[in-house]
């Protein structure tokens, strides 16, 4: 009958060991996974291009004016409701999103000028250029204020986070 207290004792021991030997494999295997989520986060909903610089002669015309665009992309799968978001210059002027619905996997080009929106293409109805050629930052909110994405060309880079 003393065999029977060493029997127990080292099955325990054994499940013991099997147990940490389990543990480390899954923490062995698990960290190469970890470390290769470390690539850039992508955002949801991003400002993806911009045509600044309006192609051929700025001559204030509706046509010039709508060459002059921001491109923001809805990277997921579920639609967003831009209603409320907001797409500024650093000089201030600012374009408010009206009921507007972005599909998932979607992008909507925001002109300059004057003209009829559909679900891929809007319009801020301005006479004006809003981006400055030379340096600019284009920066997204959403219908909290809070900062979505921006993106800045030329020289003086400005920090849209504040």
């Amino acid at each position: 009958m003393q065999g029977e207290p060493v029997t127990v004792s080292v099955t325990a021991r054994r499940l013991t060991a099997a147990a940490l030997t389990t543990a480390a494999v899954t923490a062995a295997i698990a960290v190469p996974a970890s470390a290769a989520d470390h690539r850039p986060h992508r955002q949801s909903v991003e400002i993806s291009r911009v045509q600044y610089d309006s192609p051929g002669r700025e001559d204030h015309s509706n046509r010039s004016l709508n060459q002059e665009w921001v491109e923001i992309t809805n990277n997921t799968r579920q639609a967003v409701n831009l209603d409320g978001w907001s797409l500024s210059a650093r000089d201030g002027r600012t374009y408010t999103f009206h009921h507007y619905r972005l599909d998932g996997r979607s992008t909507v080009r925001v002109h300059t000028g004057v003209g009829h929106d559909t679900r891929r293409d809007v319009f801020q109805d301005r006479r004006n250029y809003v981006w400055d050629n030379h340096a600019d930052t284009a920066t997204l909110r959403n219908d909290h204020r809070r900062f979505v994405d921006d993106a800045s060309w030329g020289r003086r880079h400005h920090d849209a986070r504040r």
